[in-house]
């Protein structure tokens, strides 16, 4: 059944893929679920995962980013919950940069024990899929079908320094945190996409991204069901750790649907330093 998902999935990205280079960019009057402004393109890319979700027998319910509230199929025969952010990245998207979707498949309900599965596209130059389950499978796009790749593990150190959050804000064990790794070597690369972010240190075998808590953000900014939970659970199966700057990501519970954490994704010896810096 899990492939079922993932099928659907992969037709969603192509669809998503087809309406990123034929729509325009506007903005709608309406919000979401955390203020942010909607794109056009927002709404039709929650259409899109919700439709294709929606349609399998087996689907509990979805949660998206998008939506104020859960959304139930079938709470007596379904099996998975779908949480997904349709298309993350959306406000640099007329940039051209690369943006993307994430999701992560919980079974019975959505928290992050329950997390079984989960994945990313990424919308670039080329459509690609990230997938992880017992291990982390890389997936491109040839234009008639899904292609395999390889599969992504990462490094015990890499060479990569993503940080988020504007640095006014950052306390200062972050601060000298980011600073540090800089001094050792480490490459600033940092887009504003949360997806094309982590991927690039995927890809690269190591490196550190972070989104701390801040002085405006004490709980950080990304939400743990549609984006945290499933790129902690890619990270681990990578052969890296993620953390809230404590604890492990995977172990924390949450109050809220669009509940948000602070998050650290890396190879072992970057998250080591942040175990140091925010111990």
């Amino acid at each position: 059944m899990i492939d079922s998902v993932i099928s659907a999935l992969q037709r969603a990205a192509i669809s998503i893929d087809n309406l990123l280079k034929n729509s325009s960019f506007e903005y709608l009057d309406s919000k979401n679920s955390t203020g942010d402004t909607q794109l056009k393109l927002d709404v039709e890319s929650n259409k899109i995962f919700k439709d294709v979700l929606l349609s399998l027998d087996f689907i509990k319910g979805v949660c998206s980013e998008e939506e104020n509230e859960i959304i139930y199929k079938d709470k007596e025969k379904g099996c998975y919950m779908v949480a997904f952010d349709p298309l993350d990245g959306s406000s640099i998207v007329d940039s051209n940069f690369s943006i993307g979707s994430i999701f992560g498949i919980y079974n019975d309900e959505l928290c992050a024990k329950n997390l079984i599965a989960s994945g990313y596209i990424l919308y670039g130059n080329r459509l690609e899929m990230v997938i992880a389950q017992n291990d982390v499978s890389h997936y491109s796009y040839n234009g008639r079908e899904w292609k395999f790749i390889n599969n992504l593990l990462l490094n015990d150190k890499g060479k990569i320094n993503a940080p988020g959050g504007t640095q006014k804000h950052w306390h200062t064990n972050h601060k000298l945190l980011v600073e540090s790794l800089f001094l050792e070597g480490y490459r600033l690369r940092y887009s504003g996409g949360m997806v094309p972010d982590l991927h690039n240190i995927l890809i690269k075998g190591g490196g550190l991204f972070s989104y701390p808590p801040t002085s405006d953000a004490p709980n950080g900014k990304l939400r743990a069901l549609f984006e945290v939970f499933p790129f902690a659970f890619i990270y681990e199966k990578a052969g890296g750790e993620a953390i809230d700057g404590k604890e492990r990501l995977l172990d924390l519970e949450i109050n809220s649907t669009h509940q948000s954490i602070p998050c650290f994704f890396g190879s072992k010896y970057e998250i080591e330093r942040v175990k140091l810096a925010y111990r």
